[in-house]
């Protein structure tokens, strides 16, 4: 009698057949070019880490002893205190690149407050740490969730906190125990989610090896076309690796390969909004918040939901509106075409991470959504803050019908500039580059891994009130003065029967004077535009190396007539840009001359910001 198979998620598997000869190949195959593509470290990068998180751990428990001491508790105790550091996210998960984050959390009994940690916690680590280990630490107390940015020999660290209710936070603390969560509050409890998904998501995968050599390749394949990070309404990588793990558990005995291959055809076509689920929801007595269409009427509106193994239940993909979903699907359904074809032979791996063409090729026209601040902890702040609502402008931007597509690229790219005056900080903020200090690299936000500027992006709250040092506030001179700027770019595609010229102005205006009334906004210090570009203007750095920028197409004089003696000439006959641009607020005011020219209604393309897009006429075959 044969022994029953176990059923791994809410539903019974499609297939347990062992993997063929032909399939090991195509897995090792992967593996080779996974390594090709830098996806895995070296091992002695690996123990680095592990030595590194014995640190930690070593400084946890000291951190704690030291609280203890501070209030005069009594030793007994001191001594049973304990405290212990879990990492997660993709660390925790196995999947993670050289040079990736690693997401740790310092488990404290009830004693020692979140106070506690970012008061003395720095201070233990400086005194625990080899001189000259800690490149680089920096709390963030305000966050939505709140984190010391470590950098310890080379090695980046996300420091998080929480603490439960209980006495003492033994050294084998079990955090999937779902007691745990009684008697914390919603940011204690946000932060304990970390670590539990993680776990829970490891125990329900079949083959934690086939988990992870899938989850590298889609998270790599994510990250060449642009469809990754749940700030700007994309699966992150937690939401992958669910989806990585609910394929794996329908085909238990497969490679890697075959999770991938599966992959795309079985998300591509899911049947949304039908949730992803790795195992049946469960009830506890705390009576938490949890993912339920039927009780809470906003889950109703998750369009793609990838909902959390861990107890409180919550959906990882709330952010993803109609144009994201769509990407996302037609990027599925196109690695699924790439994938029958490496099984067939026909193509390789490679061909799969193949780069996006976002700028090279898909689109004609683009919004430039530029934030700036005089002073760079200030500009952290702020672009941290607009890139959590630029989500928001897409959306009211899907509401017009004559738009097909509003994509927002999931990078923002950050420049540092040098002007003496209004007139050319005005400038910068119409997307000018000739102010760009030549000395300073372009670099996108995920790069940069400011932790200032993650923390709020990630928080979805008002921009951080920070200290600005001595920057001073832009004012003629002769001297230049640094400011910063960051862009994000929104790629628009007309429907074919729209009307001739798109108006966006009164969308594009509320959104930019609610960003600018909210609580993180310093007049004089933090500005916003947000100005029309075609493909042919966009800056030649966000093209990668080998990119060639989209050249103006020329056009065909024979098919124009020349206009009459005293007939005005036509936009498309002067050869002016098809973007009409209107200024739509008062922030920032360009210079005072600008500012006269708008109560005179002189502005034109190019001052101010957008408006209007003319759309190509239908051409003949």
């Amino acid at each position: 009698m044969a022994v029953p198979q176990r059923q791994w998620g809410t539903t019974p598997s499609i297939s347990w057949t062992p993997p063929t000869e032909k399939e090991m190949l195509q897995n090792e195959e992967l593996t080779d070019e996974l390594k090709r593509q830098g996806q895995y470290e070296a091992p002695g990068e690996t123990e680095k880490k592990q030595a590194l998180l014995v640190q930690l751990q070593k400084i946890a428990v000291e951190f704690v002893k030291h609280v203890c001491r501070k209030n005069n508790l009594p030793q007994s105790i001191i001594d049973s205190a304990g405290g212990k550091i879990f990492t997660y996210g993709s660390y925790r998960l196995g999947a993670y690149a050289p040079g990736s984050d690693i997401d740790t959390l310092v488990v404290a009994p009830r004693h020692v407050t979140r106070d506690d940690f970012f008061e003395h916690m720095p201070s233990i680590l400086e005194r625990m740490l080899p001189s000259g280990a800690i490149e680089e630490m920096k709390p963030v107390p305000e966050a939505y969730v709140p984190i010391i940015k470590l950098i310890i020999s080379g090695t980046d660290f996300d420091l998080n906190f929480t603490r439960l209710a209980v006495s003492t936070v033994p050294w084998d603390l079990d955090v999937k125990d779902t007691n745990l969560l009684r008697g914390l509050d919603d940011r204690e409890l946000r932060a304990l989610n970390g670590p539990r998904v993680a776990d829970e998501l490891m125990q329900l995968v079949p083959q934690k090896k086939t988990f992870r050599t899938a989850l590298r390749a889609i998270k790599l394949w994510a990250q060449r076309r642009a469809v990754y990070g749940n700030i700007v309404g994309f699966p992150g990588g937690v939401a992958w690796g669910m989806l990585v793990a609910r394929v794996c558990q329908l085909y238990p005995q497969a490679t890697g390969s075959v999770i991938v291959m599966k992959f795309f055809r079985i998300i591509g076509r899911w049947n949304w909004p039908q949730p992803i689920l790795l195992k049946e929801s469960e009830d506890h007595p705390i009576q938490a918040r949890v993912w339920n269409p039927r009780l809470y009427p906003t889950d109703k509106y998750h369009l793609m939901p990838i909902i959390t193994p861990a107890y409180p239940a919550m959906c990882a993909t709330h952010n993803i509106g109609p144009t994201t979903k769509r990407i996302i699907i037609q990027e599925l359904e196109r690695g699924g075409d790439i994938t029958d074809k490496i099984s067939f032979g026909k193509l390789q791996w490679k061909d799969l991470f193949t780069k996006h063409t976002y700028f090279t090729k898909d689109y004609k026209y683009y919004l430039s959504i530029i934030s700036g601040s005089t002073t760079k902890d200030s500009q952290a702040s702020w672009s941290g803050f607009i890139e959590s609502k630029v989500r928001l402008l897409v959306q009211s931007l899907e509401s017009q019908g004559s738009i097909a597509v509003a994509r927002l690229f999931n990078k923002g790219f950050a420049r540092e500039h040098r002007c003496k005056n209004e007139d050319e900080l005005s400038a910068v903020l119409r997307g000018e580059m000739r102010y760009q200090a030549t000395n300073v690299k372009t670099e996108t936000t995920d790069t940069i891994k400011d932790p200032l500027h993650n923390a709020v992006a990630q928080g979805g709250a008002d921009a951080i009130a920070v200290n600005n040092g001595n920057g001073e506030m832009m004012h003629n001179g002769s001297e230049p003065h640094a400011f910063y700027t960051t862009t994000y770019y929104v790629g628009i595609e007309l429907a074919q029967d729209s009307a001739k010229k798109l108006d966006v102005s009164e969308q594009s205006r509320d959104w930019k004077d609610q960003q600018c009334r909210s609580a993180g906004f310093e007049e004089g210090r933090n500005y916003l535009n947000i100005t029309a570009t075609r493909s042919y203007d966009l800056p030649l750095d966000v093209f990668a190396p080998g990119e060639e920028r989209p050249t103006r197409a020329k056009k065909k004089s024979a098919t124009k007539k020349a206009p009459l003696p005293g007939q005005k000439r036509s936009l498309d006959a002067s050869g002016m840009e098809v973007w009409r641009a209107i200024n739509l607020a008062k922030w920032p005011r360009a210079s005072p001359r600008d500012a006269k020219r708008e109560r005179n209604g002189m502005l034109t393309a190019g001052v101010g910001s957008i408006s209007a897009i003319e759309r190509p006429k239908a051409t003949s075959t």
